[in-house]
């Protein structure tokens, strides 16, 4: 579903996608897909779903933090953004809740203190979906907007199976699909005439 620029001001965005737009000139976005956590006047706040970091695996950040893993676990370690890429936030599903989660929609929460959630997913019992972000995308007041207003980004939907899914590759694509529009008949640079 497309969200009109010039209505931003009068509504967020939290919650839903923003898709990477070919052509947006900011090679750590391509194909981007991400989960907007935070938008308001201040700014926004949201986390890539669809890179997973191929370097590190979560036993090596368990390790790190000396928590103990015990088992073979296969929560994905993405990469979440450029800003802060030291800090993990954990975005998970909301059947599990601690006194630092923060509900973000009706279907995702996010964890901003995350050892308390890494120690529960280390011993299996976290949150049934569930993925590490290391680092995040932030806008500052008027950024994202004149991004979107530029052609930068698409809004659309967020879907579950989009932001938990395990085929990392079609995330974009899926997410165009879904807004409506075939990525085969984008060009390099949209909408500028």
């Amino acid at each position: 579903m497309n969200t009109d620029p010039s209505s931003l001001n009068s509504r967020t965005l939290s919650g839903q996608f923003l898709i990477a737009m070919p052509g947006m000139g900011d090679p750590r976005f391509d194909k981007s897909l991400i989960f907007l956590c935070d938008h308001n006047d201040e700014g926004a706040m949201g986390l890539i779903v669809n890179k997973p970091i191929i370097e590190t695996d979560f036993a090596e950040i368990c390790d790190f933090l000396d928590i103990d893993c015990p088992q073979e676990t296969d929560v994905p370690v993405l990469y979440g953004g450029p800003v802060d890429t030291q800090k993990g936030l954990v975005l998970h599903s909301p059947e599990f809740h601690t006194a630092k989660s923060n509900e973000l929609s009706s279907s995702v929460y996010s964890l901003t203190g995350t050892r308390d959630v890494i120690e529960a997913m280390a011993q299996g019992v976290g949150p049934k979906s569930a993925f590490l972000a290391m680092g995040y995308a932030g806008w500052g007041a008027g950024q994202l907007e004149q991004e979107l207003k530029q052609n930068a980004w698409l809004a659309g939907t967020c879907d579950h199976d989009l932001i938990f899914g395990e085929d990392h590759d079609v995330k974009w694509e899926m997410a165009l699909m879904q807004a409506g529009v075939d990525p085969r008949l984008l060009m390099p640079s949209v909408g500028h005439a």
